[in-house]
């Protein structure tokens, strides 16, 4: 395909160099530039009047917080838990602990109770419970 002299001269390209140079340099010739898209978020009423605000804002030195309002509750709450279970435990938990313990030896009392009348022989129940009925009659 040759190409027309009106173009060579217009593109400054000699007719001797090499066809995909001049194809380029042609295309470059007769391509319009392409326009930069719009952004619809950076061009909304929304989106400047809020960068208005963070700008003004920033003047001011009134930055908005760093933490959202929940993640600093919550470690906030977590602070308060880790404080609590570091401090020693109060008069109500010591008595508390106390009587769970007692009762916790107890049930096992009441367990061991329960094994040894199971292993115990059938002959020596009857007994014990005719010993319990005859005193109780008395």
């Amino acid at each position: 395909m040759p190409i027309p002299q009106v173009l060579l001269q217009h593109a400054d390209i000699s007719p001797n160099t090499e066809h995909s140079s001049t194809a380029k340099a042609l295309d470059q010739i007769h391509l319009i530039p392409p326009k930069k898209l719009h952004n619809p978020i950076l061009e909304s009423a929304s989106h400047r009047g809020l960068h208005r605000e963070l700008l003004l804002s920033h003047k001011h030195g009134l930055l908005p917080e760093e933490k959202p309002e929940l993640k600093r509750v919550l470690e906030q709450r977590r602070n308060r838990e880790r404080e609590e279970d570091s401090q020693s435990p109060s008069d109500l938990e010591r008595e508390l602990s106390k009587r769970r313990q007692k009762l916790q030896e107890y049930e096992q009392e009441e367990m061991r109770r329960r094994e040894d009348l199971q292993n115990m022989p059938e002959f020596v129940r009857v007994r014990e419970s005719l010993r319990h009925i005859s005193v109780t009659s008395f």
